[in-house]
């Protein structure tokens, strides 16, 4: 009933279903706001005035009401963006100079320990284990999913798939730590990949741990906008590299990038990359902002044209290593995936491979040993910058004690400059990619961009040594540059393992020039070119490694899809089931074939499509139906001695039996045939004679209980025998019974006894849709279980004989070539 004027129900009126208003929504604003006016003011405040907070409550309220007005005037999302670009620059700032210091303890503890060969080697393999020993179990106790690099990860996640436990706090507590304890080793590891990982959770707890975020960012749509800034973010903070971060964070992550998110990735990126730039210049005496990797190139004339074909070679061989870097990795995942025993054993004992391969890079990089050959004592840091510098290292002049140590590092005495590039090149690429497949967080972009630069570097290296007056074009001679080589290279091998082209953006912002801008995407190109054609990017194999649900990406078509039909590359050899289909059919379709789902058609001829069945379902109805304690033979009505042929199986029909069976002279008209009830016929419909003896016994009635049990173990049990009235014959089950038991004490044994394969017909059980299973519901024990829907199963078939189209195959004895059939 409606409610009339302005009371609390508001013109609502109940409906059968749900209510309704009857009256306008503004009428109920208008009405409501009238109603608080007219209210008095004690019921606001009792002095006509409110009380003034003091103390922290009134800068608490004063900060408050600040909040709301920036909110109110710039938006949420700027506010939300450029907090999180300050916050992941600080964090980013703080674990670099956590991880430097590790380095730097390392470096000093194998130079304090000078006076002994055997401690300094000690040092410096017991230094770089125990870090990724503490990386390991750590990681393993606080969040498992913290491993890994964290990009393929959230490129699923972008597509839409929700995985558990990878943006929670644990997680970040566990990235954080185990990253900054796996790159303290020294071991070949890098970190863009893990801090993309990190900036997602941060922004992920931003968004609920705000109040003023909680309800912005609830919503799906918003939440992956904010995912998306948050992985340009992660790689714009790592190399300060805005411009880079934003462009490799949408080639990596997104398959589909929406432009009203390139403003925000933009925004978020140039906050944390100048907020990191200006803690450096705070806090490590830097003269100005500047460049990470900084580079003195020459600007003028940085390379001739007939160089570009020495950079496209340069692409190639950077593809085809990229993918090599690629397989690699895949390949040692894969060899300790293939053989289970080594695989379990690690598992149970997670310490050991992480210690053997920690002691083996270790070994490797000892500086006194294989190590001074291959500048094993350098940082990844401090690598890049003597890769990148603008010195000849052939000509073995230095100007500087900077450039002294250069050539030190890189020119041994009992070797030279290309045997040294030539073997950092091989060792940091092996390395990378086994350093990777560690159970610890890390990324792969810093290990591959030091080989890139290598590689880079030792090709210009040699055109500085094949060409020492430099090319000449004309009447000018450029004299050949090999640092910007190895920014080349670096840009190009990083390009092809990660499948990106940003990269030759990426090495323009570290090193702060452009002058090889040309090269540097012309050989990214390439190199993109030729790895796309051999191997997946390295995420997509992680992905792949890891089964993770993530959709590929569409394949470019030719000309001739488009000619191209669905019965072109449809399975047309598919197993399905019909209405018509028996249970020894469908026996052996489960036998046959391991699919999950099989399709329900109407008949084979017509093929038309019903549904699915799921396997499950269908080895339970086999199991219901084919199971031993069915009681498949049951007495039958009194009927003559002596039968004709019996006609063929008729349809299903409800029948009822005796327990006995009485002779009678006089012969039936023949009668359609159910499943329940057995005679016996010879193969051509003749007479059988079953006289078992003169003597007619047959056991008792067997219990419930008994049921339950195994048929065989039925027919071994001794039988209770009774004597039955005269003139009256056993009936045939508990007759072939009797023999049974008289055959297993070797009493009587003349006949040979088996079972045949029970075929029923399925229409019966899938047409009843509707109706409720009494055993679905828990039962006490199994054989409740068993026997319940062996029961519900026989009644179900029994109503719906007259519908079923198909006629019954009886269950049959079989009797030295004499068959007893099943008869009314």
């Amino acid at each position: 009933m409606a409610t009339e004027g302005g009371g609390n129900n508001f013109g609502y009126e109940q409906t059968l279903l749900c209510g309704q208003y009857s009256r306008d929504l503004g009428s109920f604003a208008q009405y409501q706001a009238n109603q608080l006016k007219s209210k008095p003011d004690q019921l606001f405040d009792t002095d006509g005035q409110t009380k003034p907070a003091v103390g922290f409550w009134a800068y608490w309220e004063q900060c408050i009401r600040l909040r709301d007005i920036i909110f109110h005037k710039i938006g949420e999302d700027w506010v939300f963006l450029a907090l999180l670009g300050i916050i992941m620059a600080l964090m980013s700032f703080t674990m670099d100079y956590v991880i430097e210091k590790c380095q730097e303890a390392k470096i000093w503890l194998f130079e304090e320990l000078s006076f002994s060969l055997a401690l300094q080697f000690v040092a410096w393999v017991t230094y770089s284990l125990m870090f990724i020993l503490f990386a390991t179990g750590f990681t393993h106790l606080v969040s498992p999913q913290a491993i890994g690099s964290g990009i393929p990860e959230m490129k699923t996640i972008l597509r839409g798939v929700v995985l558990k436990e990878y943006l929670t706090f644990r997680t970040l507590v566990a990235k954080i730590v185990g990253l900054c304890s796996s790159l303290g080793s020294t071991l070949p590891l890098g970190k863009e990949g893990p801090f993309v990982h990190i900036a997602s959770i941060v922004a992920t707890l931003l968004g609920k741990l705000v109040g003023s975020f909680r309800g912005i960012y609830e919503n799906e749509s918003r939440r992956s906008e904010m995912l998306a800034a948050a992985c340009a973010v992660g790689v714009a903070c790592t190399f300060a590299a805005p411009i880079g971060g934003v462009l490799f964070s949408i080639e990596v992550t997104a398959t589909f990038f929406a432009v009203r998110n390139y403003w925000r990735g933009f925004f978020s990126a140039v906050c944390g990359a100048l907020i990191f730039r200006l803690l450096a210049f705070w806090f490590k005496d830097e003269e100005t902002i500047t460049a990470l990797f900084k580079t003195t190139l020459r600007t003028e004339v940085p390379f001739d044209a007939l160089e570009l074909i020495i950079f496209a070679g340069i692409g190639v061989a950077c593809g085809l290593g990229g993918s090599l870097f690629i397989l690699l990795h895949r390949k040692i995942i894969l060899f300790t995936r293939r053989h289970k025993r080594m695989s379990a054993f690690l598992q149970k004992n997670r310490f050991i491979y992480p210690g053997i391969i920690a002691i083996l890079i270790s070994t490797l990089t000892f500086p006194p040993g294989l190590g001074q050959y291959f500048a094993g004592q350098l940082t990844a840091r401090r690598a890049i910058n003597e890769l990148f510098s603008n010195i000849t290292w052939t000509t073995g002049q230095a100007d500087d004690l900077e450039e002294e140590a250069i050539l030190r590092h890189w020119n041994p005495p009992a070797t030279n400059i290309y045997v040294t590039l030539l073997l950092y090149v091989i060792m940091t690429f092996w390395m990378g990619a086994l350093s990777n497949t560690l159970p610890i967080p890390a990324g792969v972009f810093v290990p591959v961009f030091c080989c890139g630069a290598a590689f880079g570097r030792l090709v210009g290296e040699s055109m500085s040594t094949w060409f020492p007056e430099g090319i000449r074009s004309g009447d000018v001679v450029r004299k050949i540059v090999p640092g910007g080589y190895a920014v080349v290279g670096a840009a190009a091998l990083s390009g092809s393992v990660t499948r990106t082209i940003s990269t030759s953006v990426i090495v323009f912002e570290l090193t702060g020039q452009i002058s090889h801008v040309l090269p540097a995407v012309v050989a990214v190109l390439i190199a993109n070119a030729v790895a796309h054609f051999l191997q997946p990017s390295f995420y997509d194999s992680i992905i792949r490694l890891k089964r993770l649900p993530y959709l590929p990406d569409l394949i470019n078509t030719k000309q001739d899809a488009w000619t191209v039909f669905v019965e072109d590359i449809m399975i047309k050899d598919i197993s399905y089931i019909t209405f018509v289909s028996t249970y020894y059919d469908l026996q052996e379709l489960l036998t046959n074939s391991s699919f999950k789902s099989y399709p329900l058609v109407d008949t084979p001829e017509s093929m038309i499509l019903l549904g699915s069945i799921q396997r499950f379902e269908l080895e339970r109805l086999l199991w219901l139906h084919l199971s031993s304690n069915q009681t498949l033979l049951n007495d039958r009505k009194p009927s003559s001695h002596t039968l004709s042929p019996p006609p063929s199986p008729g349809r299903f029909r409800k029948t009822s039996s005796p327990s006995i069976v009485r002779k009678n002279s006089s012969p039936k008209l023949p009668q359609p045939i159910p499943r329940f009830v057995v005679t016996k016929v010879d193969e051509t419909g003749t007479e059988f004679d079953g006289n078992l003896d003169e003597q007619d016994t047959i056991p008792a009635e067997p219990e419930r209980k008994e049921m339950k049990q195994k048929l065989h173990h039925s027919l071994v049990s001794p039988p209770h025998f009774k004597r039955l009235p005269p003139g009256l014959r056993p009936s045939s089950f508990k007759r072939k019974r009797n023999v049974s038991f008289l055959k297993s004490l070797n009493l009587k044994d003349d006949t040979d006894y088996h079972y045949d394969t029970l075929q029923l017909p399925l229409r019966s059980i899938l047409k009843k849709t509707n109706s409720e299973s009494p055993f679905l519901s828990r039962r006490a024990s199994t054989g409740d279980l068993r026997m319940d829907g062996d029961l519900f199963y026989r009644d179900l078939a029994a109503k719906q004989r007259k519908e079923s189209i198909v006629e019954d195959v009886p269950f049959v004895f079989k009797v030295k070539n004499q068959y007893a059939r099943v008869l009314e």
